[in-house]
């Protein structure tokens, strides 16, 4: 027995469907920008780290970063933007570029980095 199906239903199928369809691909289009951010600083960071001596408070710090950083990347690859792990990540990035030994250009681009994580939050 075939089912009949309203235009009312058909049409709120359809712009769900193209709503839908729209906050994914803008959803997908945001997060690239965002991994790709993650992956700059997590490289920053390593370079940072190779110049670090043997102090056990700065390779701390730099293990703070890491591993909020890891887990706001873990949060995104689910599709969830998790504020509250970027707000971390920030905070332990502002503690190693203001109390860690930096040569200057890695000062400079982890300055960088942490004002990008910044905007990105603001701009969520």
């Amino acid at each position: 027995m075939p089912t009949i199906v309203s235009r009312r239903t058909a049409t709120r199928t359809l712009l769900f469907g193209a709503i839908s369809c729209a906050a994914l691909k803008a959803f997908e289009e945001e997060f690239p920008g965002a991994r790709d951010l993650v992956a700059r600083v997590q490289g920053d960071l390593q370079r940072a780290a190779d110049f670090t001596r043997n102090n056990g408070k700065e390779r701390e710090r730099y293990f703070n970063v890491q591993h909020h950083l890891s887990e706001f990347d873990r949060e995104l690859r689910k599709s969830h933007f998790d504020k509250d792990r970027l707000d971390a990540t920030i905070d332990d990035l502002k503690n190693v570029v203001k109390n860690n030994t930096l040569e200057s250009h890695d000062r400079d681009a982890l300055a960088a980095d942490l004002a990008d994580l910044r905007t990105l939050r603001d701009t969520r």
